[in-house]
């Protein structure tokens, strides 16, 4: 019967070393015994279960003794019936059972199972020694035994149709075992090229009758392709059944013909010729599998595994690349360039994104699911070049700055995936990176109505793109240079004022009565400033600024924490070098100084002539210069609610003390008794009667002080402390001291300059004027004009340290 349950087709083909050498012709006179006696390689071959022998006839004396024989079928491939051998014992018509131990005579004829005559050789059993092991002796044919008449016609019907039974699945007459033997017998008596041709034909005819089924025009795409995929299984069944019924044919004539394919081979061969070839055939199969992929692709669910089996029809029959994936490639170009245009018009930048990673998701699942892999490299290409090689530009230009200044992480790290595939895409992505950056910062820096809050957007834009880096960007390092570069480029667009703020900040930061931060947030807030700090040019007007507002806040005690003070000069001497911060360190040791004087000073001195006299001669080469407005006094003061300490300023000292010889001034009075500056009288009267501590009162009551207001004493006074400190009201910073700083700076970059040409004249003594500007520029850390440069130059040849040379006005000379 024909085998049920076979597997899936396309066994691969027998190995060379799993097939046994055999010649067709055995010029032994005992070729038949020695191919029935071959060795089998056990490693290629499975048992299956025993299939009994019909009992054969002997003609000899020995008749009696007949049984039926065990043969063992063997299959060499893991389906079921390739491989099939039988491993027959020794027949003969004076052969019995081993456990007989008969002594077989010589001259005996046996008839094998198909018909063939044979001599048996005589067989004789020796005994050297009573008791020892029998030794068996076996003799070669005496005659070559001979085919019977039409042996191979008879033979090769009951092949032929064994062949057709399995090609019209209906039940084989004959038994498997049989067959496979009479293969053997023919392939042993040089009858193997026929067979081969036999076979051959009788297969080729029946794939003929196959293709006119195929080329009506009745069936629509998806049953023509149902139908060829049927007509494939059928065939690679067939093939398998055929290939193991003529096994020893495969393994044998073929092996040894290198120019002649395997039996399966050939099947492939045949159906490749007159099914698939056909251009009719093929063309339909072709357009059906891409009208099925296109179909998918739009959202239809179809029948995966006919799409399976049909391509890996193609690619057994090796026409898979030249007749499928080339015109499947176009196809995918041609859809995706198409869709690429038109959804970057229609949607957004995000949402286009997450359907190109769909894309990507659904052609990679293709590839795993029916695809050859060989298509998967230049199937993803496609899809990467129409969908994102195309559009990169147009896609960061459209959403880029969209997407960063929301924030939007998850779609930021979506697009650096996506870019990170196609070539270019990063450059080209950095690029955009840096355009953001520079133009987002120059909006910060460049506004000179944002600069009270410029350092503090500028810290946060720093954590933002900090964090982008990190989290979208996987740390790389490409876009954390570009990042310093561009805010170096961009923070500098504005020459000094950066840095006058960022100095102003950390005055802020570390003035007392800051209760923002905790001292580890404090720390880590200075960090960042000195992050921000590193990319200025103007570092100098930064120390200008900064040892302003840290002389203030030590002289009037308004310094938050000399821990967080120590902690900043540390930062700015590791960064700048201990040349800039030493001065800076002095009025710390000042500091000191000063409070170990003033005890001394306490127990010497009243009068202000006392102390200066005092100091000049305790310190020659100084100038002592008083700051009245930033001293302070204890004043005892007598109240209803009862005795009260107050500690004020210089002038705020002066004005209470006119209360003691009246009871009410006016504004002007006060001003000509004591003489003060009338904006700083003012703020000193605002301190004393619009503050917290009200110790006089103003009429009229306001937060301004104007001009005809009158103050008197208040005696209803009350205050929870005995000591009360009353805040002289600070001043802003004037445009004449913004002015005076930045006229020091100018000063001190001046002794700078000048040094930096002696030092370069004096090592190279004669010097061109554009290398000397280059030398100039290249030890200088700060911007300065070409025009500022001449004039240091002209003064320093005023002063004779260096001279025009006299041939040649361009070039300098050294004068020691």
């Amino acid at each position: 019967m024909f085998p049920t349950g076979l597997p899936s087709p396309n066994p691969p083909p027998p190995t060379q070393e799993a097939r046994p050498a055999a010649s067709d012709v055995n010029n032994d006179s005992s070729s038949i015994t020695n191919s029935k006696k071959r060795k089998i390689n056990r490693s290629e071959r499975e048992d299956i279960n025993s299939i009994s022998s019909s009992p054969k006839t002997n003609n000899s004396s020995s008749s009696s003794t007949s049984q039926q024989i065990q043969k063992k079928l063997r299959f060499e491939d893991s389906v079921d019936f390739i491989g099939l051998d039988v491993k027959m014992a020794e027949e003969s018509a004076s052969c019995s059972s081993n456990k007989t131990k008969t002594v077989f005579l010589a001259g005996v004829v046996g008839h094998h199972a198909n018909g063939l005559t044979k001599t048996a050789g005589s067989t004789t059993f020796s005994n050297s020694k009573p008791g020892a092991a029998k030794k068996l002796v076996i003799k070669n044919f005496k005659e070559k035994p001979k085919l019977p008449e039409n042996y191979t016609h008879e033979t090769w019907q009951k092949l032929k149709e064994a062949v057709e039974a399995i090609q019209n699945s209906t039940s084989i007459k004959y038994n498997l075992e049989e067959l496979y033997q009479a293969v053997e017998n023919l392939c042993s008596h040089k009858i193997s090229a026929r067979l081969y041709k036999q076979l051959r034909v009788v297969c080729e005819d029946h794939i003929k009758a196959q293709i006119d089924q195929f080329r009506e025009d009745v069936l629509d795409s998806t049953l023509f392709l149902k139908k060829i995929d049927n007509c494939w299984q059928d065939h690679c069944r067939q093939m398998i059944m055929i290939r193991s019924i003529f096994l020893f044919l495969d393994r044998t004539y073929v092996l040894q013909n290198s120019m002649l394919p395997s039996i399966w081979d050939m099947g492939l061969e045949l159906f490749r010729f007159y099914i698939i070839s056909d251009m009719k055939v093929q063309s339909k199969t072709i357009y059906g599998i891409l009208l099925l992929i296109e179909r998918e692709r739009s959202g239809e669910t179809i029948d995966r595994s006919l799409l399976r089996s049909l391509l890996s029809m193609l690619s057994d029959l090796q026409i898979y690349q030249d007749s499928f994936e080339q015109r499947f490639l176009e196809e995918t170009n041609r859809l995706y360039a198409a869709e690429g245009q038109r959804l970057m018009q229609e949607r957004e930048v995000p949402e286009y994104l997450h359907h190109v990673n769909k894309r990507l998701e659904e052609e990679a699942d293709r590839v795993i699911t029916y695809l050859d892999q060989s298509t998967q490299k230049p199937l993803i290409a496609t899809v990467e070049k129409q969908l994102l090689g195309e559009h990169l530009t147009s896609t960061l230009q459209k959403g880029l700055n969209h997407l960063l200044d929301e924030n939007r992480i998850q779609d930021l790290c979506l697009l650096y995936q996506l870019f990170s595939r196609v070539r270019g895409g990063v450059l080209v992505l950095l690029q955009h990176w840096i355009e953001y950056i520079k133009a987002f910062g120059s909006t910060i820096v460049i506004n000179p109505e944002k600069d009270k809050t410029m350092v503090q957007e500028l810290l946060d834009f720093k954590d933002k793109v900090d964090h982008i880096i990190d989290i979208c960007f996987i740390k790389n390092e490409k876009f954390v240079n570009a990042m310093k570069e561009a805010f170096e480029t961009f923070i500098n667009k504005r020459p000094n004022k950066p840095a006058e703020l960022i100095a102003k900040h950390v005055d802020s930061k570390l003035r007392a009565g800051n209760k923002e931060a905790t001292d580890e947030e404090l720390e880590k807030m200075l960090d960042k400033i000195m992050i921000i700090f590193r990319f200025i040019y103007g570092k100098d007007v930064f120390e200008a600024f900064y040892k302003k507002d840290l002389a203030k806040r030590l002289l009037v005690g308004k310094s938050a924490s000399v821990d967080a003070e120590k902690s900043m000069l540390s930062k700015l001497k590791h960064e700048c070098g201990a040349a800039f911060t030493s001065k800076l360190e002095g009025m710390f040791k000042d500091m000191e100084l000063s409070k170990d004087i003033m005890v001394q000073f306490k127990q010497m001195v009243r009068l202000q002539e006392i102390f200066k006299t005092f100091y000049l001669g305790k310190h020659s080469g100084r100038k002592l210069q008083w700051q009245s407005t930033l001293g302070h006094c204890v004043l005892k003061a007598e109240f209803k609610e009862g005795r009260k300490e107050l500690q004020v300023s210089l002038f705020q000292t002066l004005v209470l003390l006119m209360f003691n010889e009246g009871e009410e001034f006016t504004l002007e009075e006060i001003k000509l008794a004591t003489g003060i500056e009338d904006g700083e009288l003012r703020r000193t009267l605002q301190s004393l009667a619009c503050g917290k501590a009200r110790v006089i009162h103003k009429v009229p009551k306001s937060k301004d002080v104007e001009d005809g207001d009158k103050f008197s004493c208040n005696d209803d006074f009350k205050h929870k402390l005995f000591r009360i400190k009353i805040n002289q009201i600070q001043m802003k910073e004037t445009v004449e001291e913004q002015a005076s700083t930045t006229e020091r700076v100018y000063q001190d970059r001046q002794y700078q300059i000048d040094a930096a040409i002696v030092r370069i004249m004096k090592m190279r003594k004669t010097l061109s004027h554009n290398l000397l500007v280059s030398e100039v520029y290249n030890q200088l850390k700060f911007p300065v004009k070409p025009a500022d440069l001449k004039k240091r130059i002209e003064s320093l040849i005023d002063r004779d340290y260096m001279e025009r040379d006299k041939e040649n006005p361009n070039q300098y000379n050294y004068v020691a």
